[in-house]
């Protein structure tokens, strides 16, 4: 006789999960709050569809925090398993420039997220609209729109904080905390963060992309590309060192960030260039023969005294290491993802929740973090693949 699977929550991870269950063995049931599936599946398709990363797997997981604690699910269900059982299902993929996965030219997100139902359909999966999770009963089943759900295995895929737009608004939390199940507020990761520019910086340089940077905190640097803004910073430069600002934040109430202008040269070698220029002042030297920009330009100014800025040791040495201070995050509803929820320590390797047996959590409702290029996608789709396997092994 089939087991019986509620999945609550149909975003990613919990997709990925009714897709590779096996239906011999369950019937197989998705609830979903909203009136379709996987909204924010194509929310995060609007900025760039990246479906994961291509990098290896052994670096791959380093990217994550804690590294370990998805270490396992990764290599079970790797960036090639993903793009290659994607080509399966009609959406072949393609490396970018910047080595992130794309659909090919010409596919949509709503279709990828359309060729993943059409994959349920094939698997005998239901899909229930507008359920709502409210908690549980005596019995310890989950009750969905006030009525209990009597199932073998239930798996919560209930996502994150962010995008409180496309249903992902974090209210579970509640109720998993009241239910004595640890768990971390959502704070706001792969975001914005302030930075207390002069009204006359802003004026000039809003908007501006610092391009082909380097941006370090603590021992973590990532290269890649920043946008001032009114508000501070942000871009895939600074979202991947989330996890080191916000420590410094919660310790120090600051935060302090080091750009290099130029990390493919030394400063030795930025001391031989400017030295040896014919400009007719620092300004143009800087333009002419480094290459940096207006708004690196005005950075500089506006960080360094007039003195420091014409001497060449200490400039040479800024363009390298300039600090910034940081004073805040973005709004959580203004975040890419969030950083918080169920705590690892409540829940098995197998994601189970140790106070209730045959019930798991996955995805982004879980307390680890990403930075942005396809690795939040990838982990929601390796932890949903993770689950399916164990149980489709379990009996």
């Amino acid at each position: 006789m089939k087991k019986t699977v509620s999945i609550i929550g149909g975003g990613p991870s919990g997709l990925l999960l009714a897709a590779f269950l096996d239906s011999e063995k369950f019937n197989i049931t998705v609830y979903e709050k909203n009136k379709t599936a996987g909204r924010k599946f194509l929310v995060a398709g609007k900025g760039g569809f990246n479906l994961t990363h291509s990098e290896p797997i052994s670096q791959m997981i380093n990217r994550y925090t804690p590294s370990k604690f998805l270490e396992a699910s990764l290599k079970g269900f790797t960036n090639t398993d993903f793009r290659n059982w994607l080509n399966t299902i009609g959406i072949p993929t393609y490396i970018g420039s910047s080595k992130r996965v794309y659909p090919v030219e010409g596919i949509k997100p709503i279709e990828v997220l359309n060729a993943i139902l059409k994959q349920l359909k094939k698997n005998a999966v239901t899909i229930k609209y507008e359920q709502v999770f409210s908690g549980w009963d005596v019995y310890m089943q989950p009750i969905i729109n006030n009525k209990s759900n009597q199932a073998d295995y239930t798996i919560f895929s209930l996502g994150g904080g962010s995008w409180k737009i496309t249903g992902s608004d974090g209210n579970w939390l509640n109720v998993f905390t009241k239910k004595g199940i640890i768990s971390s507020p959502f704070k706001a990761s792969n975001c914005a963060f302030q930075i207390p520019w002069t009204d006359q910086f802003i004026k000039e340089n809003e908007g501006k992309p610092l391009k082909n940077i380097a941006i370090s905190c603590q021992k973590a640097t990532q290269k890649g590309e920043a946008v001032i803004t009114k508000f501070g910073l942000e871009g895939n430069a600074i979202y991947a060192l989330s996890p080191q600002i916000r420590e410094q934040l919660k310790d120090h109430a600051t935060a302090k960030i080091f750009l290099d202008f130029k990390p493919t040269l030394s400063k030795e070698q930025l001391l031989t260039k400017i030295k040896s220029s014919t400009q007719k002042n620092t300004t143009a030297t800087l333009k002419k023969e480094l290459k940096l920009s207006s708004p690196q330009i005005n950075l500089l100014k506006t960080q360094l005294s007039k003195d420091d800025y014409l001497n060449l040791d200490t400039l040479a040495k800024a363009i390298k290491n300039l600090p910034l201070q940081i004073t805040n995050t973005a709004a959580i509803d203004e975040a890419i993802s969030t950083v918080g929820g169920v705590k690892l320590a409540e829940i098995t390797s197998n994601f189970e929740i140790k106070q209730l047996p045959n019930q798991y959590c996955i995805g982004e409702m879980v307390d680890w973090d990403a930075p942005t290029g396809g690795y939040l996608l990838q982990a929601c789709a390796s932890m949903g693949v993770s689950v399916a396997k164990h149980l489709n092994s379990s009996f």
